[in-house]
């Protein structure tokens, strides 16, 4: 599951996120569980309205390995080259 964000082309971060959701570049959204629900509430209303799939991991520290960072990460996203 995770293991696409370190091959295909992501997007890192709540702005970020959705600004390729707007886009409609977003193939796969991944929240992190323990990120604040301010952060990942509005992105998983968006992957709703959008028909976007959006999986839950166990945490931020997770995620962000995941995406090849040093830090934690509320939001990423699989997108479109």
């Amino acid at each position: 599951m995770l293991t696409e964000l370190s091959s295909k082309a992501k997007v890192v971060g709540a702005k970020q996120v959705k600004r390729a959701l707007d886009a409609g570049r977003v193939m796969t959204v991944y929240l992190a569980s323990d990120a604040d629900p301010r952060v990942t509430e509005p992105i998983a209303e968006a992957c709703t309205e959008k028909g976007v799939k959006a999986e839950t991991v166990s945490s931020m520290k997770e995620l962000g390995k995941a995406c090849g960072i040093s830090v934690g990460a509320a939001v990423a996203a699989v997108v479109t080259e």
